[in-house]
């Protein structure tokens, strides 16, 4: 069955136009019957089927352990995006980008394929200047229009700083660790399973709490 209907495939052939170079999508999964796998697979391959700058990848937390261990993939299905390298840069989604969360994967394509986007200089100087691991979590669900700006921004990080890592979590498919973090209200932004936000903050606003990092 497929996820995107013809007029929107059409109009993401022609945003695939803005691809630069190639992309990976490396797909984990359990190798079993995990909630929303086969939904993911299916999704990821249509999308890839829009593009020859696109392909997906399957892998196994099962047998690909020490691959798995270098993404920091801890949760299935879970999606790590890499370069024309074969390099990951720190971007990855946990759960379907399904729904809404489809304003957050088309732009992590594009700006991972290297298409990406300028900040002001001030803001670029920062952001360059963290040397310390950061891992940026922000917990969506798909229903939520204000969620892929907060993922986004923290991809938009991680693509800018090796020493960052930022993932999208899917709130209701992952409630163990939801509730971990108490995550009532979407989005819901954790950095370094310490400092938070909530709601579509501003870059700055992510910046001030790393600071205290």
């Amino acid at each position: 069955m497929e996820m995107l209907n013809k007029e929107l495939q059409d109009q993401l052939r022609e945003v695939f136009e803005k691809l630069e170079d190639n992309v990976t999508i490396a797909l984990f999964t359990d190798g079993g019957d995990c909630e929303t796998c086969n939904e993911t697979k299916s999704f990821m391959e249509e999308l890839s089927g829009l593009s020859e700058k696109l392909f997906v990848k399957l892998y196994t937390t099962t047998d690909n352990v020490d691959l798995a261990k270098e993404y920091n993939v801890t949760m299935v299905p879970s999606i790590v995006l890499l370069n024309a390298k074969g390099e990951y840069e720190g971007v990855k989604f946990n759960g379907i980008p399904a729904g809404h969360e489809i304003n957050s994967l088309i732009p992590a394509l594009l700006e991972v394929s290297g298409a990406t986007s300028e900040l002001p200089e001030d803001i670029t100087k920062e952001i360059k200047s963290f040397d310390k691991a950061i891992n940026i979590k922000v917990f969506v669900t798909l229903a939520c229009p204000h969620c892929a700006g907060a993922v986004q921004k923290a991809h938009k990080l991680a693509l800018m700083n090796k020493n960052i890592d930022a993932e999208m979590i899917e709130a209701q498919t992952f409630m163990e660790i939801s509730n971990k973090f108490n995550v009532s209200g979407v989005p819901k932004i954790v950095i370094n399973d310490e400092y938070e936000l909530v709601g579509n903050q501003p870059i700055q606003a992510f910046l001030t709490e790393m600071q205290k990092i």
